[in-house]
């Protein structure tokens, strides 16, 4: 008999545990062959049911089977806690069984529980009096559990749950827990017993060998490759699930050599001879071989490795069988594909270069030899290119060559080395291209290189860019190329805190110029300009032509009166005349200048400020330099503020036609009227052209102005037509722009039309320079237009251009305007009085009007009219006015009516 010491807690009928915590009892096991008895030291208390064997499971048995022979408790639920209780003392041993047991009646009061019990749960038995059992069950059990409870405790049926404990510190613990219920006389559940043990670490070992099969599935069975072993001999023992997916036939049917009757016939042989020579060598297998599948014929390819045991022998081999179709299709493609673009190359003149990784080979075809100046016999040694190569490009090829086998880089490359050709030692340019071409396993199989020879077509390109970057006429570098260097300069300046300066340059008279003796001497000056430049300017200093007559120079220097010295010298050496073509030239020029970093930081800056003081240089010192200074921003904001405005006047129509009358000195009477731009302000009322001034400089703003005012000027005179005013002839200012402007005469005729004005009763004036340059042919075949559908043509402010006499017979011209400049210096025998006389008589002898512009006093009036001059027009007979007061003018003193007697009554202007 063994002898089982449990210590059981003692309940106390007030609640919880008495004093002195545990009371002993010993209790004996006694058992035959076919049953256990647990006896007490009063003898046998009840006979287990059991099998000879004694594990702990056994043990529990037994245990819940004793427990359920003690005392019952009370239907008040109570056990009698006054009398000893015949409880078995197996703290002891359960403990060192590690079985956890505890008794609770259905309140939950702890009736017995052991040591192991409260630690597996992590509490006392005062912890445990009462506690549910769901607050130390682990949340995603405790549903499961209390099902299963209820369910159970209805019939008092026991039963097996495995469920985690939480415990107070957080940690859990898998226990198997068998659950069995005591009843009374009645057949009433009055408590239950709760056996425990601690299944953590087998729950862990499951776990894990559950992810083994997992693994095992997802790699043997799931992966794409079919996985087989073989005797030492090579007879097949196992093939994966995968053999059957693949070729459609049992895994059995490949055992031994069965899996040879699905090979290809044609690769039966090879297979077997190199896997018999892997079985005799023992190296590892690799064969490539077709099998015929459910899809038709297929590559794979199968490896083997063999395992040896401590003395070297094979005890089996592994291998894998890889469908491989795929890339050996797309290899055989490559293949075919290769050879026609050999074939290609060779028809095209391309040169090979073709690098067999795998096998360590190079070739090179007869076209690329030819390239390179070899004979046809030469080796295609890495040597041999590298020694064709200049020095400087040598580290090309090496770095490209380096970059390709480690991989790095894309797959295709392009670069252009020059080279020496073997036999000539000619410098030649030759152009790479080369492809990198992989196993898909990543390995570098090839590399294949075309080679052409670009030297004809670098020589182009360079002479290409070369022309992109400069200017053709002079060969200075153009504006794009000047400002990168521009660019470049400030932040090499701005890096060593260096200064630098630079200068605009502006060709003077390079229109006129090219207007009266031709463009070809117009591109002779630019070139003589450029060249004086790179002369006189300092040395190192990088210029360049930004465009027209616009020259730009920059220096390496910061002061300005070294500046200032410098560039004057240049203007002065550029001043100095040479001949082109029988005719005297010069480069004279206005220069700007700014400085780094004073006037501004960038590149854009610094042209912003040199091209001030050269807008300033042009307007009040011609053939000097000025540099910038801070108040000339003032003068190109006023610029910019000017165009604006004359923008917003021709968009909004605000021009208002102002008229000045033309009187005939012989009989004073109204003989037309010229039409002067005016325009209205919103604020300031209405403002002369000089507020906009800048607007005439500006082509398209000028072109749009002349139309509003034509179309304003026509609207006024229909109005007086309608009205059977007599206005005589309107005289209408066509700008140089204008004149050279497309469809002029059918635009102008439309619109004389529309408005219903006979041709008779306008009168277009036009400056000299319009009969200059080499447009001059076509300004005279759109006066001759104007002339013979009988608009009349005047020559205003005669006298001050550059026109020959001849012009005046060569071109339509039906009145001569003088120019004020000669009127109001005018006086008996003084230079402009010879002038005036001579024009006078030029006229009477061509047969054209002569107006003089200008006449503010009588006496001047008196004096033309005594040398014959037909009209006059000044502040003497009346200032420009709006339609208004001329209309007011006309009806005081019409057409037919003289006002020669106002004019002695008429004051000059303030």
């Amino acid at each position: 008999m063994r002898r089982i010491v449990l210590r059981t807690a003692v309940p106390n009928p007030a609640g919880g545990v008495f004093p002195g915590g545990q009371q002993k009892a010993e209790y004996g096991i006694v058992g035959g062959a076919n049953a256990r008895r647990l006896k007490g030291p009063d003898g046998p208390s009840s006979d287990t049911p059991s099998s000879a064997a004694s594990s702990p499971h056994e043990l529990v048995a037994e245990l819940c089977a004793a427990l359920a022979g003690w005392p019952q408790v009370p239907m008040d639920g109570r056990v009698n806690r006054a009398r000893p209780a015949p409880f078995l003392n197996l703290n002891a041993v359960l403990s060192q069984a590690r079985i956890g047991i505890l008794h609770r009646d259905l309140d939950l009061r702890v009736l017995m529980v052991n040591d192991h019990y409260c630690e597996l749960v992590g509490r006392s038995v005062e912890d445990l009096d009462g506690l549910p059992a769901e607050e130390f069950t682990h949340p995603e059990d405790r549903a499961h559990s209390a099902a299963l409870f209820r369910e159970r405790i209805a019939n008092g049926e026991p039963y097996r749950v495995e469920k985690r404990y939480i415990r107070p510190d957080g940690s859990a613990i898998w226990c198997s827990v068998d659950v069995s219920f005591l009843r009374d006389e009645l057949g009433q559940t009055v408590s239950t017993i709760s056996v425990a043990r601690d299944i953590t670490v087998r729950r862990a070992a499951e776990l894990e060998l559950r992810e083994s099969e997992e693994h095992y599935r997802y790699t043997v069975e799931l992966a794409p490759q079919i996985t087989w072993t073989a005797t030492p001999t090579g007879m097949i023992e196992e093939v994966s699930p995968r053999w059957a997916t693949t070729t459609g036939a049992d895994p059995a049917d490949a055992l031994g050599f069965g899996w040879l009757d699905r090979v290809h016939p044609d690769d039966v042989r090879p297979t077997i001879t190199q896997w018999e020579s892997a079985l005799v060598s023992g190296d590892p297998a690799d064969v490539e071989y077709r099998l015929r599948t459910a899809d038709g014929d297929r590559w794979f390819r199968a490896r083997a490795t063999a395992r040896r045991n401590e003395s070297g022998a094979i005890i089996r081999w592994y291998g894998t069988l890889e469908d491989i179709h795929d890339r050996r299709v797309a290899e055989n493609a490559l293949r075919e594909s290769e050879e026609r673009f050999r074939l290609a190359a060779e028809a095209s003149g391309l040169g090979v270069w073709d690098y067999d990784a795998v096998r360590g080979r190079r070739e090179w075809s007869r076209e690329l030899k030819q390239m390179l100046g070899l004979p046809e016999a030469a080796a295609a040694e890495l040597r041999t290119a590298l020694d064709l190569i200049v020095p400087e490009d040598r580290h090309m090829l090496v770095d490209l060559i380096q970059a390709v086998e480690v991989g790095d880089g894309t797959h295709r490359f392009d670069t252009t080395i020059r080279i020496h050709r073997a036999d000539t030692g000619a410098l030649r340019w030759m152009r790479t291209n080369g492809w990198r071409i992989q196993a898909p396993s990543g390995r570098l199989d090839r590399i294949l290189v075309t080679v052409r020879d670009v030297t004809e077509e670098r020589t182009v390109e360079e002479r290409i860019r070369w022309t992109a970057t400069h200017d053709a006429l002079t060969g200075l570098p153009n504006r794009a190329s000047f400002t990168d260097q521009l660019e470049m300069a400030i932040g090499i300046a701005h890096a060593t805190d260096a200064s630098l300066s630079l200068a605009l340059f502006d060709v003077d008279h390079l229109k006129t110029t090219n207007d009266t003796i031709g463009h070809d001497a117009g591109d002779h000056l630019l070139c003589t300009f450029a060249d004086r430049l790179r002369e006189t300017l300092p040395e190192g200093s990088i210029l360049g032509r930004l465009g027209g007559d616009e020259f730009a120079a920059l220096i390496h220097s910061s002061d300005e009166e070294t500046i200032v010295e410098g560039i004057g010298s240049a203007l002065k050496s550029l001043h100095e005349p040479f001949s082109f073509d029988s005719h005297t030239l010069d480069c004279a020029a206005t220069a700007g200048a700014s400085i780094f970093p004073q006037h501004g930081g960038t590149a854009t800056d610094l042209l912003k400020s040199a091209d001030m003081a050269l807008y300033a240089g042009k307007a009040a010192s011609r053939g000097a330099l000025s540099v910038f200074r801070s108040e000339m921003r003032a003068d190109v904001q006023r610029r910019s503020s000017m165009l604006g405005l004359a923008r917003v006047v021709a968009r909004e129509n605000r021009i208002i036609p102002f008229y000045q009358p033309k009187i005939s000195l012989t009989d004073g009477r109204i003989t037309g009227f010229e039409a002067l731009l005016r325009w209205r302000h919103d604020l300031k009322g209405i403002q002369p052209p000089s507020t906009i001034a800048a607007a005439f400089e500006d082509f398209d703003i000028a072109i749009q102005m002349g139309e509003r005012m034509l179309e304003n000027i026509l609207r006024d005179m229909r109005s007086w037509l309608d009205r059977g005013i007599d206005f005589g002839r309107i005289a209408f200012n066509l700008s140089p722009a204008e004149v050279r402007h497309e469809n002029l005469v059918p635009r102008i005729m439309d619109k004389l039309a529309h408005a219903g004005i006979p041709p008779e009763r306008f009168e277009l004036e036009v400056t000299e320079t319009v009969f200059l340059g080499r447009s001059a042919h076509d300004v005279a075949s759109t006066l001759e237009a104007f002339h013979r559908k009988g608009v009349r043509i005047a020559l205003d402010d005669f006298g001050t251009g550059f026109a020959s006499l001849t012009h005046l017979q060569a071109f339509p011209v039906d009145v001569i305007k003088i120019d004020r400049s000669f009127i109001s210096n005018l006086s008996e025998g003084s230079g402009d009085a010879a002038i005036v006389d001579a024009v006078l008589g030029l006229g009477r002898r061509l047969g054209m009007e002569v107006v003089a512009e200008g006449v503010e006093t009588q006496a001047q009036a008196d004096y033309l009219l005594r040398q014959g001059c037909d009209q006059g027009q000044g502040y003497l007979f009346g200032r420009p006015m709006p339609m208004e007061e001329a209309e007011a003018m006309l009806r005081s003193c019409p057409i037919s009516a003289p006002i020669a007697r106002s004019i002695s009554h008429r004051s000059a202007p303030n």
